[in-house]
């Protein structure tokens, strides 16, 4: 086991666990319910291939149809909802919202790379 300084001159107490060291990831571009739903006819697709390998595929191919749909309607109401923050507004706050609204365009595009 190999000393952590860092630790050691923390007070008793106070030492942090992987949890609380973690930072929030980026908001999901589908609804937990919906990401669900794709992931269960994903699976009884797999489960079933055995049985009937072509009902399968379609099950899969269907799973599939219905994810890229709902992400490119996800991408379009997020494209909509960033298009309207920086639009419009107080000239006085403008340079903080297009600095906010460039952040976010960044990080949108940088997940959708790593797709």
């Amino acid at each position: 086991m190999m000393y952590d300084q860092t630790r050691a001159q923390q007070p008793a107490g106070q030492t942090r666990g992987p949890a609380e060291r973690r930072t929030p990831g980026p908001e999901p571009l589908l609804p937990s319910d919906e990401r669900d739903k794709i992931v269960l006819r994903l699976r009884h697709a797999l489960n079933t291939f055995a049985d009937a390998p072509r009902e399968a595929l379609e099950e899969a191919e269907s799973a599939y149809d219905e994810a890229t749909a709902q992400l490119v309607s996800a991408l379009a109401e997020r494209r909509r909802v960033l298009h309207a923050g920086w639009q419009d507004g107080d000239p006085g706050t403008q340079s903080d919202r297009l600095r906010l609204a460039l952040r976010q365009y960044r990080e949108i595009t940088q997940r959708l790379l790593h797709i």
